[in-house]
């Protein structure tokens, strides 16, 4: 009776510990995987700024004067190392054709391959609001531009429209979180509407302070420069079939950040002569030098300091 009752209770115990098992078993099954946030391959990054005087490779476009701006780039990440990007940014101007605005309208792809970074795409310049600038009167060129247009009184003339578009590819490589290098090339087929094909071609390095340096205060530092150089051609019967000059430029800086800003204090500087320049720009303030020869201070030695803000989406409106 005994070995009964004994093995009795071994089967109800063994049942008992089946079930709870069984029972342990399906509580981990039906467990809820950990939730995980939808990734959005897009964002937005957009900003604007101020400066004393907007330089382009090594020549004023605002007539040394302030001038502001602003972009907004919409970009789809097909993953994290593939980057797709169009946009649209705004300058403020002063041109001899007495066009007031740069827009600017681009679109490319954004490769990365470890700490390697390309850039390729198609960035066009657009000058709206501009006149047809004509030779003055008893130069033996006017009659350029439509009957009734304004003229220079320095002998300056330049095309209603001088919108253009260029081709762009650009490389990057980071080397540590403090070393950065890189260059970039440009080419139109028609540059600022002279009727000739335009390269420029630059190599540019940054050296970032390192973070301990400003302690928890959010502050960063830069240093960083550019060499380029920018090669012309012969214009088209309107500007007088002129050779216009290559050129180098380049520029040294060193900028602070601080969250979304950067304050940005930058030399500037190029080989141009006051001659090469004002035959380039078509300056409305040029004078004349003593051979009777146009000269332009828009281009040569120059301070920039520049105050921007640059906001994405993704970082900065979660």
């Amino acid at each position: 009776m005994k070995k009964l009752v004994v093995a009795a209770s071994a089967v109800l115990a063994m049942g008992m510990t089946t079930a709870s098992a069984a029972d342990l078993g399906a509580k981990l099954y039906k467990k809820a995987p950990p939730i995980v946030a939808p990734y959005d391959p897009w964002d937005v990054a957009f900003g604007a700024a101020i400066t004393n005087n907007y330089v382009f490779r090594g020549i004023s476009q605002s007539n040394r004067n302030a001038s502001v701006s602003a972009y907004f780039e919409p970009r789809y990440n097909i993953n994290k190392d593939l980057q797709l990007y169009v946009g649209v940014a705004g300058n403020s101007i002063s041109f001899a054709n007495r066009a007031a605005a740069e827009v600017d309208v681009y679109a490319g792809i954004r490769p990365t391959f470890g700490a390697a970074a390309f850039d390729f795409g198609v960035w066009g310049y657009l000058y709206p609001g501009g006149q047809c600038i004509d030779y003055p009167p008893g130069s033996g060129f006017e009659g350029v531009c439509p009957a009734g247009s304004n003229f220079l009184a320095n002998g300056n003339a330049m095309k209603k429209d001088v919108s253009y578009y260029e081709a762009y590819g650009k490389f990057t490589y980071t080397f540590n979180d403090y070393f950065a290098a890189g260059a970039s090339a440009f080419y139109s087929p028609n540059f600022l509407n002279f009727g000739f094909d335009s390269t420029y071609a630059a190599i540019n390095a940054k050296l970032t302070a390192p973070t301990a340096w400003f302690g928890s205060s959010g502050v960063g530092a830069y240093i960083s420069g550019e060499f380029g150089r920018q090669w012309l051609g012969t214009t088209d019967a309107f500007y007088l079939t002129t050779r216009l000059p290559d050129y180098n430029t380049w520029n040294v800086g060193v900028g602070f950040t601080y969250k979304v800003f950067t304050l940005d204090l930058r030399y500037s500087d190029s080989n141009l002569s006051q001659e090469g320049c004002n035959a380039i720009t078509s300056d409305f303030g040029a004078s004349l030098n003593t051979s009777g020869v146009g000269v332009s201070k828009w281009c040569g030695a120059s301070f920039i300091a520049k105050l921007s803000a640059d906001l994405t989406a993704a970082t900065n409106l979660k």
